[in-house]
């Protein structure tokens, strides 16, 4: 490497530990994003390479301490996401107070400014449509939230719904009763919750009535109050489904959206709820709309690639 420097960045030996990562992977991730060099003597980081690249490491390795700081833990996702914020020139989130909702495995703080600004707009307003491509945290953020709420007593119940249409399937090909037939759809969901609860106390709190599962259509003439509720895969409901979820809410209640408006499995795409309540209902008073890009997916680097690679043939084709 040329013009190479050298930089000492001392560190505590838990947080040495925990951003070198098991067998050194993280720092490894570090070392190849940047081209530099990172040795661990001990105290800290032993950092060597070309001043941009020292720069951009000490970025990503400073949000990623700070997020140790605040009781927030690191993995993989986090740090991509904290070398993707470097290399981009904007500092990473912090996981300070609003970002982190406590968990059965800890807190759960934003990993990207997007999941950031998600956050805050769930803190600050009762109706939160979460925009964006697979990956992006949209709907495990949303729960996170929800049973955050639900085990401090802030909600009655968590209710979750979403369209039963996938990929031209519906409800009726299915064996067993409404939550036999519904929990496929849901596990994503179920998934999330028991990440977040434990398996033994979200079987109870189902038990209790406390989190409660069903498609958009069994929401029809109910009144939703001191709940969170989630509409999820929200680009599948028509625009009457869409009208009909939203004025469901009652005194107390909160609800978020989340959804993909390119992941449509409609017959008639044009006929998807999710776009047209965004376009009618951004700007009024309660409404946040949170957005999520493809630079904002926190699973396997992978993924991004593929969901930029999907956009663009996008583009290709609307183009004359």
């Amino acid at each position: 490497m040329s013009r190479e420097a050298q930089e000492f960045l001392p560190l505590s030996d838990a947080a040495q530990r925990a951003l070198a990562g098991p067998q050194s992977r993280y720092a490894a991730l570090m070392e190849d994003a940047f081209q530099v060099l990172i040795e661990t003597p001990g105290g800290g980081f032993n950092l060597s390479g070309p001043a941009r690249g020292l720069t951009g490491v000490k970025k990503a390795i400073k949000a990623l301490e700070a997020r140790i700081e605040s009781g927030a833990g690191v993995d993989e996702s986090d740090v991509r996401a904290a070398i993707g914020s470097a290399r981009a020139g904007v500092a990473g989130p912090s996981a300070g107070p609003g970002l982190s909702m406590g968990g059965r495995r800890g807190a759960v703080a934003a990993k990207t400014e997007a999941q950031a600004r998600y956050f805050d707009a769930l803190a600050r307003h009762e109706l939160v449509f979460g925009v964006g491509p697979a990956g992006t945290g949209k709907t495990y953020l949303a729960v996170a939230y929800g049973a955050a709420l639900l085990l401090k007593g802030e909600v009655d119940r968590l209710v979750i719904t979403r369209p039963a249409v996938e990929a031209g399937e519906r409800l009726g090909f299915l064996p067993g009763d409404l939550t036999e037939k519904v929990d496929p759809y849901m596990a994503p969901i179920w998934e999330a919750l028991s990440d977040l609860l434990g398996v033994e106390a979200l079987r109870k709190r189902r038990e209790r009535g406390e989190i409660e599962v069903a498609p958009i259509a069994f929401m029809r003439g109910r009144t939703l109050s001191h709940a969170f509720v989630i509409v999820d895969e929200a680009q599948n409901a028509s625009r009457l489904q869409m009208k009909m979820v939203l004025t469901r809410l009652g005194e107390g209640a909160r609800m978020v959206v989340t959804g993909d408006p390119s992941q449509v499995d409609l017959p008639n795409p044009g006929d998807s709820g999710l776009a047209h309540a965004v376009g009618i209902l951004e700007g009024v008073k309660g409404v946040a709309v949170a957005r999520f890009e493809a630079s904002d997916v926190v699973r396997h680097p992978l993924v991004e690639r593929i969901v930029k690679a999907y956009d663009a043939d996008v583009v290709r084709r609307l183009k004359p």
